[in-house]
């Protein structure tokens, strides 16, 4: 899949004598023209929910924001949080290092007691949490729990949702950087090798425009 994206783009180039890339450089380009089609997609979704709002917008195959979504939801990853210290409500946001992949959206924190869900927690700024704190009628609670965001975690409330089990997260993940990996010829020509270990596919969602 790579590859083939690889061939077009250097056929193009030649045709048009522009030099050539070398793998290094192909794979920068390649990851940086991802990453704006990518962010691309959530603003042309924002558009179609625009549309279809105003009842601008078809049904069936006409339906292009289900296609949007649906290619969005390739990248959506559910997963636990772990816990930035052991026995407190403060949980790293999803990570390389934490959950396997960094989020480019958080879009739900759900929170567990014993492996039972509580619900979906509301997602508060600083001042306002310091505001419900104050009465017990409006402090966040197991049935309605809140949670707040500051740097690299977030914090959940009540402060007795506490356990490495505790908080979810569904979020969509960055697009994985593509890798043209290859071996290097006798002649000095790279061969294209699927089989190397840091092998990464471009996401096929995105590869039919990234050529363009």
């Amino acid at each position: 899949m790579i590859n083939s994206v690889r061939n077009t783009v250097l056929a193009i180039v030649n045709k048009n004598n522009y030099g050539y890339i070398s793998p290094g450089d192909f794979n920068l380009f390649a990851k940086q023209a991802q990453l704006d089609l990518f962010d691309e997609y959530f603003f042309n979704y924002n558009e179609q929910v625009n549309e279809e709002n105003a009842r601008l917008s078809g049904t069936g195959y006409a339906n292009i924001k289900l296609g949007y979504e649906e290619v969005i939801d390739y990248f959506s990853v559910t997963e636990f949080l772990t816990q930035k210290t052991l026995g407190t409500s403060v949980y790293y946001l999803p990570s390389t290092t934490t959950t396997g992949s960094d989020y480019y959206l958080l879009n739900k924190v759900l929170c567990y007691s014993g492996g039972n869900l509580l619900g979906e927690a509301e997602k508060v700024t600083h001042s306002k949490i310091t505001q419900l704190n104050s009465s017990l009628l409006t402090a966040p609670n197991t049935t309605f729990p809140a949670y707040t965001q500051a740097g690299d975690s977030i914090t959940v409330f009540p402060t007795t949702i506490n356990s490495g089990s505790d908080v979810q997260a569904q979020y969509i993940r960055y697009p994985k950087d593509p890798k043209w990996t290859y071996v290097t010829l006798y002649n000095g020509e790279p061969l294209f090798d699927q089989t190397a270990s840091d092998y990464q596919i471009l996401n096929y969602q995105l590869m039919t425009r990234m050529i363009w």
